[in-house]
């Protein structure tokens, strides 16, 4: 779901690994601009270009608040499932998102946009690397909820922008801002904290982390030669046959609940397509009509959401020591977030100023 990524390397804007891709496009297009001064009619057409830009950002918020909020309620979906495995609710959400894929595809006729993505080895080999790294993601996401942990997978995506701030480091060799260190160094006091109540390191959040991170870090390096759905799509293709095999291993061992709890049961699993490919619709929508530091203010929507769900409806355990290492981590991503909004406004400034100047010349 979220991690920190910037234009030329991962350390100044938080976003997802779906978001790489959608803002490579997006950094593309033109942008909307409200007419504020210059020519005949100014006050009319600042006006009329207001009014679009606003739309289109209350659009934006509400698709990404959709996108976010999916996401989050994502537990309950997982609890309803119960007693279906976490393995076999991850191989029906690969197997039924490809048919939804393929369905979308159709509509949108867009099958010789995946054919060329699948015959360049450029997109399909780090699209199949992606592919691991989100089954894992899954996989670790979906035991941790039905197995009574789903306080821990919210800690894995609160923490996840840390992550992506140390992949910045350590595989782009970039250097960090105060801000920036002094919110790595406080996350690393909360996974101390964090093991220390939990008796044993959080390695749930940290697969969960790490996972994400480094597969947003490889959709980043594809991000502008792919959309949303073409990636989703070849990811799901390069999973699907381990998926199904999966499925068959489940049903012959008796095992399977897909056909075994009746039709709603069945249905509900189905309907795992459609609830993982929604989402990520939402979120490309929203992407193209949001800033990044918009975008990256929403990204703490899910796992809150996550956090609530675990505490009010899965009624989970919060000990003293674990609300102390939670706050830990929010203090680090406010400094992220402080960072963040002043890398923005600065950069802004200084853009401004750029136009300015190549106006006056």
């Amino acid at each position: 779901m979220r991690n920190i990524a910037r234009a030329g390397g991962v350390g100044d804007n938080v976003s997802t690994p779906e978001q790489i891709a959608a803002n490579s496009r997006s950094s593309n297009q033109p942008t909307t601009t409200t007419v504020g001064g210059g020519g005949g009619g100014t006050g009319g057409s600042a006006k009329t270009g207001s009014k679009p830009v606003r739309s289109e950002s209350t659009a934006g918020i509400l698709f990404g608040i959709g996108a976010y909020g999916l996401w989050g309620l994502l537990p309950l979906y997982f609890f309803v499932l119960m007693p279906a495995s976490a393995i076999e609710i991850v191989a029906n959400r690969i197997v039924w998102s490809l048919l939804f894929c393929a369905l979308l595809i159709t509509i949108t006729r867009a099958w010789k946009t995946f054919w060329a993505a699948v015959k360049d080895s450029s997109v399909f080999g780090p699209l199949a690397l992606a592919a691991v790294l989100i089954a894992i993601n899954w996989l670790t996401y979906t035991f941790g909820v039905t197995t009574g942990h789903a306080v821990e997978t919210s800690l894995g995506y609160f923490i996840n922008p840390l992550v992506s701030v140390l992949l910045g480091v350590f595989v782009l060799k970039e250097k960090l801002r105060p801000l920036q260190w002094a919110a790595v160094g406080i996350g690393f006091v909360a996974v101390g904290v964090l093991t220390f109540s939990y008796g044993q390191l959080p390695w749930i959040a940290l697969i969960l982390a790490f996972s994400f991170g480094l597969y947003g870090f490889v959709k980043k390096r594809v991000g502008p030669k792919v959309d949303a759905l073409t990636s989703l799509s070849v990811e799901t293709v390069v999973l699907a046959p381990f998926a199904a095999i999966t499925m068959v291993v489940l049903s012959v061992t008796g095992v399977e609940t897909l056909t075994t709890l009746g039709a709603g049961h069945f249905w509900l699993l189905v309907a795992s397509g459609a609830i993982t490919a929604v989402p990520l619709l939402f979120f490309g929508a929203s992407a193209r009509r949001l800033p990044m530091t918009t975008i990256g203010l929403l990204q703490y929507f899910a796992p809150v959401l996550q956090f609530v769900v675990a505490l009010t409806v899965f009624n989970e355990t919060m000990t003293t020591a674990r609300w102390i290492g939670f706050c830990v981590v929010w203090l680090a991503l406010v400094l992220l977030t402080i960072d963040m909004l002043r890398t923005t406004r600065k950069n802004s400034v200084l853009k401004k100023r750029a136009r300015l100047a190549a106006a006056g010349s």
